[in-house]
């Protein structure tokens, strides 16, 4: 299982980014999929999360109406379109599956949003 993560970066506050990551080495179109994001210091923190299909996501109240996953099961690739960014949104974000309840990680993105 390999989930490699990009689109990471600066960015001025209420700006915009989107973050990719693409799976390997498992039936991607069969599992969830989610972001995770954590800042040194704290736990990591539950982003956002979909279904296989797609058809059912959930997010962080923090970035309700802000951020949207969405995925391509073609690509094996999640999204997560990040608008309207803030401060506090800045943190390194790792894709996330379960297979069969063991969890696998990215390396990471960092995402800095500063003025």
């Amino acid at each position: 299982v390999q989930l490699v993560e990009s689109g990471g970066g600066l960015v001025q506050p209420g700006g915009s980014l989107r973050l990719s990551c693409t799976a390997s080495g498992f039936p991607f179109s069969r599992y969830g999929m989610s972001w995770y994001r954590q800042v040194p210091g704290k736990e990591r923190e539950l982003v956002a999360a979909i279904t296989s299909a797609g058809d059912s996501t959930n997010y962080v109240d923090s970035v309700k109406g802000r951020f949207t996953i969405s995925r391509d099961n073609a690509k094996n690739t999640v999204y997560l379109q990040m608008n309207s960014l803030k401060p506090e949104d800045t943190a390194v974000y790792s894709c996330n599956t379960k297979i069969d309840w063991q969890p696998y990680w990215g390396q990471g993105t960092q995402v800095t949003v500063s003025s």
